[in-house]
């Protein structure tokens, strides 16, 4: 059996007369649809500080702080079946964190030189979110959950 590869994904946070959750999207890449800051674990880093590494590396924003981590999920890699194991933390950012904003991806990983068009987007969400990471928002909060209702 194949182990899977570990990942984090962050629900960060920002809260005004509504809550908002930080996206992005993929500038020139439409099909990659609208995210939350995810990716890979490496070995010398523990959970906590690769979800606020993740973070920064694809928003550019340093002054998210981990809440607690609200789920973890083994499901397979939506293009390639390979197995997976994300675990989602809940992130808060303060209220005054730029509403919209372009980052360039540095680092050496797959999204280096990529630019994601970040902004935050009230709770609940209207549309689902791609490869379903949207679905333990509803652990937050139970608003919080996709118009669709569907929990996942």
């Amino acid at each position: 059996m194949t182990r899977p590869r570990i990942r984090v994904a962050a629900y960060v946070i920002r809260n005004r007369a509504i809550p908002e959750v930080l996206v992005f999207d993929h500038l020139g890449m439409p099909e990659a649809g609208t995210q939350v800051p995810a990716g890979g674990v490496a070995s010398d880093e523990g959970p906590e500080e690769a979800v606020l590494r993740e973070v920064a590396e694809e928003t550019g924003l340093r002054t998210a702080t981990v809440v607690r981590q609200i789920a973890a999920e083994d499901t397979p890699h939506p293009d390639t079946g390979q197995p997976r194991r994300t675990s989602f933390f809940f992130l808060q950012v303060p209220a005054e964190t730029p509403d919209v904003w372009d980052h360039r991806v540095d680092g050496d990983g797959d999204d280096a030189g990529l630019t994601f068009s970040c902004r935050f987007l009230p709770l609940p969400l209207r549309q689902p979110l791609a490869d379903r990471q949207d679905a333990w928002l509803g652990s937050i909060d139970p608003r919080w959950t996709t118009v669709s209702g569907d929990a996942r």
